[in-house]
């Protein structure tokens, strides 16, 4: 056992030599992914285009070592531009109408974002990582679909090279519009980027994947961009109908990247609309950076645990500090750490010199980002968001069960229609109604029943009474985490009358871990129970 222990990387400087050319070599290939993603989120939420790179940097090179996390990336992620784009709007930013008004309106988002990032230190320091576990499954996923349609929306324009305005619906009704009135020349480098980007999805062979996609784009836009002389000012006549072309089209960064340091206006938080988004970076993104882990923890090859609270504490210290300087808000990025496993990460040390690599970039030749197209970054983004939104999550949804589908739903629509709190507490709302329709006791949706049970020599039986459900979820949860130590644990469903999906995959995830633990946990009283769907995970209904 002792033996098997050692084995186990573990991201401490006694082993750093022991795992360098690993990690070193994937933090370089993470890096390749990295930059492009950072300018174009930046851009994105309206912040400068060096934000995201700063938050990076700080993810990777500070936060990295307050976490236990061996293989997560931290840095900006397309799930919060839709929150950062909001409250620079909110705040006055005019899309760069009024250069004076946008950068205090994003002055003002930095002082909400370090109180978000010290919110999330004290969800660390007070163990409340648990309340990722609150929120029912479909929703989450609902509100993740939405984000990324509300991504392509916005982004789909600038990769045409048109200007987006309006709400999420009506960026999805001009679609057509923005298509017929493309800026052919910055068009056609978007189209390509996209091309790039979907082929990838194709390749099957990992030799033909060496180059990650977004750095392939650039390596084909920046010289196209460089042929076109995108760097000039001038206008060119396609079809009869004459266009502009310049520098608007390329990112725009300081030759020095102190330059760009931006300290905090903290005055917005004398608003209602300040705290409304202090709440909203520090819960979606808290919510975020938890499924990520997590899902990065289920994937990890020697089956190491990621301690949440811990994990929070690291993410809220590195967005206090990149909201200090200027940076974007940061969390456990999945699609980048997906990445560091797959080029053969073995410690956090991958994470720390992917900032390391960003920073030596950014320092030294500053000048190659400002020959990136804007619409190259604004298809990585589409795609990011088709990655969230794909019709496959539709139809995994669909697959659970009908009521879990409606719930996804409703949340998709409830956040295009009005804002991500919104939209998942319309998710929560109908999954609540849903939940009563199918037989659970309006007395047992937010207090578990739960009963501990000891049978010498079996073990323990966990008893639950009337239902099982996402709102009562945190409660069984923490009685059976306290058993985990146990040989043997049976969990009794036979008293409820309804089980509901969430609480299925989070049972199911509950049993690996129990086996991991050298323990049992043994699922019983489900016979009388019927599954509302095909699906493994589905919700389970006893009638009364």
């Amino acid at each position: 056992m002792a033996s098997e222990t050692i084995s186990i990387p573990r991201g401490t400087f006694s082993n750093l030599t022991k795992n360098l050319k690993a990690d070193l070599l994937s933090g370089f290939l993470v890096f390749l992914i990295a930059l492009p993603l950072c300018l174009g989120i930046s851009l994105a939420c309206g912040y400068p285009a060096i934000s995201g790179i700063f938050t990076a940097i700080i993810g990777g090179m500070l936060a990295t070592f307050f976490s236990n996390s061996e293989l997560t990336i931290k840095g900006p992620a397309a799930g919060l531009i839709v929150i950062a784009i909001g409250c620079v709007t909110e705040f006055g930013y005019t899309g760069g109408k009024d250069p004076a008004i946008d950068y205090q309106a994003y002055r003002l988002a930095l002082g909400v974002g370090v109180i978000a990032g010290i919110v999330q230190i004290l969800f660390g320091m007070f163990r409340a990582g648990i309340l990722g576990e609150f929120f029912p499954a479909s929703a989450v996923h609902g509100l993740l679909a939405a984000i990324g349609i509300i991504i392509m929306a916005k982004q789909l324009p600038i990769a045409l090279g048109v200007s987006p305005e309006g709400n999420p619906l009506e960026l999805i009704a001009q679609i057509p519009h923005f298509v017929m009135a493309m800026n052919p020349l910055v068009g056609l480098i978007g189209i390509i980027s996209l091309c790039i980007m979907f082929s990838y999805l194709f390749i099957k062979n990992p030799k033909l994947k060496i180059i990650p996609a977004p750095m392939m784009v650039l390596l084909v836009t920046v010289p196209l961009a460089m042929y076109f002389n995108f760097s000039e000012e001038r206008t060119y006549s396609f079809g009869g109908q004459d266009y502009p072309i310049g520098k608007a089209f390329l990112v725009a960064v300081p030759e020095n990247m102190f330059h760009a340091i931006t300290f905090p206006d903290f005055s917005g938080l004398m608003t209602t609309t300040g705290w409304k988004y202090v709440v909203m970076f520090a819960l979606i993104g808290s919510i975020e950076s938890l499924l990520s882990a997590k899902a990065i923890d289920g994937v990890d090859p020697w089956k190491r645990k990621t301690n949440h609270d811990q994990d929070m504490l690291a993410i809220g210290a590195g967005n206090t500090l990149a909201a200090f300087v200027g940076g974007l808000p940061m969390i456990s990025e999945i699609v980048r750490s997906k990445a560091n496993i797959d080029n053969g990460a073995r410690t956090r040390f991958a994470n720390a010199f992917h900032g390391l690599f960003l920073l030596l970039f950014v320092a030294l030749i500053p000048g190659l980002i400002n020959q990136i197209p804007l619409a190259a970054l604004g298809a990585m983004l589409v795609f990011t968001g088709y990655r969230l939104a794909s019709p496959q999550e539709f139809i995994h949804m669909y697959q659970i069960g009908r009521e879990q589908f409606i719930i996804f739903v409703s949340t998709v629509i409830g956040v295009l229609a009005t804002d991500l709190l919104m939209g998942i507490a319309i998710g929560i709302f109908i999954n609540i109604v849903i939940h009563l329709k199918n037989g659970a006791p309006a007395k047992s949706l937010f207090k578990p029943k739960v009963s501990i049970e000891r049978q010498e020599p079996t073990g323990v039986t966990v008893k639950v009474k009337d239902s099982a459900i996402f709102s009562t979820w945190i409660g069984l949860k923490q009685t059976l985490d306290r058993l985990k130590d146990e040989p043997h644990v049976v969990l009794d469903l036979s008293d409820t009358y309804l089980v509901d999906h969430t609480t299925m995959a989070k049972l199911h995830e509950m049993e690996k871990e129990f086996t991991e633990r050298q323990s049992n946990l043994v699922i019983t009283g489900l016979e009388r129970h019927h599954p509302l769907s095909n699906h493994p995970e589905a919700g389970r209904k006893r009638s009364r």
